[in-house]
């Protein structure tokens, strides 16, 4: 099942850093056309403002799936050892419910606006909510993957503390 994991993470990867670079591109030819063609495209704010969304969230993702998302570590590596178990789970519950939580409420936008036309792109309205849907079910998904497979790999959560 780890391995499953370990494929939808590089998957999530590639496809946050993908957007990451389209969105650079984007944005530099928006840049290109307003000041030196001196015609603003159109469609550049709305794609950006997708891909973005997509970069972030699915990176959001790949934090929670290191367990580098935010968090409360002072309180957690302070608590004696069963209560640190059960804050974590308590945490990657939460973390859980929020991914189904976007996930559910982004896919629903995204549906009741697929028929609307994108302001200045030739897109449906819905695919501005990709982001938001993807990063909830991936963000859902890894957290389910911590409540089930425990700390992340090279994790330094039960390390000894140096002296």
């Amino acid at each position: 099942m780890s391995k499953l994991f370990d494929l939808v993470a590089r998957l999530t990867v590639i496809i946050a850093a993908t957007s990451l670079c389209a969105l650079v591109g984007v944005l530099a030819w928006q840049v290109f056309g307003r000041y030196v063609l001196n015609n603003s495209p159109s469609w550049t704010e709305p794609v950006a403002l997708t891909l973005m969304s997509v970069a972030a969230l699915f990176g959001a993702a790949l934090a929670v799936r290191a367990e580098s998302h935010f968090a409360f570590p002072t309180l957690v590596e302070s608590a004696p050892k069963p209560i640190r178990a059960l804050l974590k789970a308590l945490s990657r519950l939460i973390a859980l419910v929020f991914g189904v939580a976007l996930a559910g409420f982004g896919g629903y936008l995204m549906a009741d606006s697929w028929n609307v036309p994108m302001a200045g792109a030739p897109l449906p309205e819905g695919l501005g909510h990709v982001g938001l849907t993807g990063g909830g079910a991936l963000i859902a998904i890894f957290a389910l993957e911590r409540l089930l497979l425990g700390d992340p790999p090279n994790s330094h959560a039960e390390a000894p503390a140096e002296a």
